[in-house]
């Protein structure tokens, strides 16, 4: 039993090679001048999806809702992504593990670029930022730790209520950034940020189930 906290204490090695490599990421576009061709290559654009248009020199289209995370549209806006991920994102790495976060933040990503892409498939816009998969975060975060209200009688369905609200101020958080901003055609969308959240509320339960499957 005494094993349990110590390795729960240093399970959090994922968090902060994100963490790191989207901030030198956005560091290094930002000192070398190349936000707007580094959204341009990595950003997550519906049209090219849809086949519409074609970025020359930029990495392949069914890649950039991974890239997307590493491009932000400002110092704000990558703060308040670290922020929340680095806050939630060490909580659930210590209940569901390294491989797990991880697992949750790449599925958030590409459910975050479909979403977007369902509802946009013309957009030539650049979608940039990491929320869709700290969104994803976010959702595991809220079935993780949520103490709810008693909302309704099922508490699964009491957490998931009180996970939206945690979506929704961060969507509103977002929202505010981009106007302080200026976001100059990126965009940080919403419905990146429902998918995100939906895949994080649908993995954590199994991979919570099976971390502990020998418990």
């Amino acid at each position: 039993m005494n094993a349990v906290p110590g390795r729960f204490q240093t399970a959090r090695t994922a968090t902060v090679i994100i963490s790191v490599a989207t901030a030198a990421a956005w560091l290094i576009a930002y000192l070398g001048g190349w936000d707007d061709a580094a959204a341009l290559a990595l950003g997550f654009i519906p049209a090219r999806l849809s086949g519409l248009v074609t970025v020359y020199s930029a990495v392949p289209a069914w890649l950039t809702p991974l890239t997307a995370t590493l491009v932000h549209a400002g110092l704000l806006h990558l703060g308040l992504n670290l922020l929340i991920f680095v806050w939630c994102g060490m909580l659930v790495e210590r209940v569901l593990g390294a491989g797990p976060l991880i697992l949750i933040y790449v599925v958030a990503a590409y459910t975050a670029a479909i979403a977007e892409w369902v509802l946009f498939p013309h957009s030539t816009d650049p979608m940039v930022g990491a929320s869709g998969a700290i969104s994803g975060i976010i959702g595991a975060f809220a079935l993780s730790f949520g103490r709810p209200k008693r909302i309704v009688r099922n508490n699964t369905l009491n957490q998931i209520i009180n996970g939206l609200w945690l979506l929704a101020a961060c969507v509103i958080l977002q929202w505010m950034t981009g106007m302080l901003g200026g976001l100059n055609g990126y965009q940080i969308a919403t419905p990146a940020h429902v998918g995100g959240f939906l895949a994080g509320l649908a993995l954590q339960r199994p991979l919570l189930l099976w971390r502990y499957r020998n418990a």
